[in-house]
């Protein structure tokens, strides 16, 4: 069951709580709502006195989206869980922009100027702010957890386990390619690349076969740029037809099969970048840090057959994993959204400004970014509206709900929820998380405690 974070009245944290005993320790005032995201709760009075039981963070850093899980190595429960989205490619975006415009009025407003020399020195071991973003994103996070749960040791998946290289750390050539391993690292390559899915009909959770793009017996080769995945009924109907004339009903298919074969793996460039960074990160907040591998991860997660999703692969992570219970877990989807931009004006696409950007960010106590509550009585827009809202100065804000865009809403019928932290939140709602080993019973979730 997904616990509630508790801490005493000094900020200490306790042990997480069940949903039901939160609930009715809010009813009943002997405890308020610290924070709404992670769900945390403060006693207004001593509890009696119980043991703290330690908890580990798990982590299992990806390019898009991290796995984030709190368990309790005794009992094996996994008492909290995340997934936690980045921004790393949005920022990439924005700064390649930024560079095209600046490049662009350099050329127009001092094209009689010779280029100047590179004079800007770099810090060793730097990494691109889109891949820095990465490295802060979980550092927060885990900074955060700690304040609220009584967390005393991490967990990180580092690196793939390469046996063959252990055995015979002088291995070349050749001969590393041909051992224990050949083939498997080819394998998971192509899974990550072709999103585990037959490239020819898209079907899904079925055994996929290596698959040559350019047939062996018409000059094609063991390149990874020229293997893909295919179920094997696509396979057998291919045999040794040329790719162009098996796919020549289905141009875009073959368009995007022909691109997606030469595109290289940049979700897997921005995880090894900054895999020993995050490393580096978490050893400065002084516990004890556990490193393991993809492929651990991967047996712990199947030997208790367990579905394959990030938070899931968060709580295998390490040689400590126990046997999980995760009944009812209900993960906190966060997205990282920045904090809002620093240009004093907008531009429009050909970099030419177009509007003004005003410098007061606060409204009526409200700023864009927070996550409101808003009861509307009058009016024709009447209702009970939860969102992240964006501010205005007359004081008519926009929420953003679930089921789209709310405008127009007085200031008067906002409160707030959470202040703006550079994150978006939801909660998950999805059957499948609760399908792996439960069954049609409800279990109540976190959100429903402060609705």
């Amino acid at each position: 069951m997904s616990k509630v974070l508790v801490i005493d009245t000094l900020k200490n944290p306790l042990n997480p709580i069940h949903p039901a005993r939160a609930r009715q320790l809010l009813n009943n005032g002997q405890a308020a709502v610290f924070r709404r995201f992670p769900f945390t709760i403060i006693v207004k009075k001593s509890l009696p006195l119980e043991t703290v039981q330690p908890l580990r963070i798990k982590i299992d850093p990806r390019a898009k989206v991290t796995g984030v899980a709190v368990v309790n190595d005794v009992s094996g429960e996994v008492v909290w869980a995340a997934e936690l989205q980045h921004r790393g490619f949005v920022i990439r975006e924005s700064l390649t922009s930024r560079r095209q415009l600046r490049k662009s009025r350099r050329n127009r407003k001092t094209r009689y100027r010779q280029p100047r020399f590179n004079n800007r020195k770099r810090e060793d071991g730097r990494l691109a702010p889109s891949l820095m973003s990465r490295v802060h994103n979980i550092e927060t996070w885990v900074k955060r957890l700690c304040k609220f749960a009584p967390i005393t040791a991490i967990s990180q998946e580092l690196v793939r386990f390469d046996t063959q290289l252990m055995q015979n750390p002088q291995i070349q050539g050749n001969e590393y390619q041909q051992g224990e391993l050949q083939g498997y690292e080819t394998r998971e390559y192509l899974l990550e690349k072709w999103d585990r899915q037959c490239a020819y009909c898209g079907v899904k959770d079925i055994p996929l076969q290596i698959e040559h793009i350019q047939p062996r017996a018409k000059g094609g080769s063991n390149r990874l740029s020229n293997l893909t995945l295919s179920c094997e009924k696509c396979n057998t109907k291919k045999g040794v037809k040329d790719i162009k004339d098996f796919l020549k009903k289905q141009p875009d298919r073959l368009s995007k099969i022909l691109a997606q074969a030469k595109k290289p793996l940049a979700d897997t460039a921005a995880v090894n970048s900054t895999r020993f960074k995050l490393l580096e990160t978490l050893k400065a907040t002084g516990k004890p840090i556990e490193t393991g591998s993809g492929g651990l991860t991967k047996f712990n997660r199947s030997t208790q057959n367990l579905e394959k999703t990030h938070w899931i692969d968060a709580a295998c992570v390490g040689k400590s994993t126990p046997t999980l219970n995760i009944l009812g877990v209900k993960p906190l989807l966060i997205k990282a959204t920045g904090h809002g931009t620093r240009q004093s004006c907008r531009t429009d696409k050909y970099g030419f400004p177009n509007r003004h950007c005003a410098r007061e960010k606060v409204y009526f106590g409200f700023q864009t970014g927070d996550i409101v509550k808003a009861v509307v009585t009058t009016g024709r827009k009447v209702g009970t509206y939860t969102g992240r809202i964006a501010v205005r100065a007359t004081g008519s804000f926009n929420i953003s709900v679930k089921d789209g865009l709310i405008q127009g809403i007085s200031h008067r019928f906002c409160k707030i929820i959470h202040r703006k932290d550079g994150y978006g939140y939801a909660c998950f709602n999805k059957r499948s998380f609760f399908q792996v080993r439960v069954k049609t019973t409800r279990f109540p979730n976190v959100s429903e405690i402060f609705r």
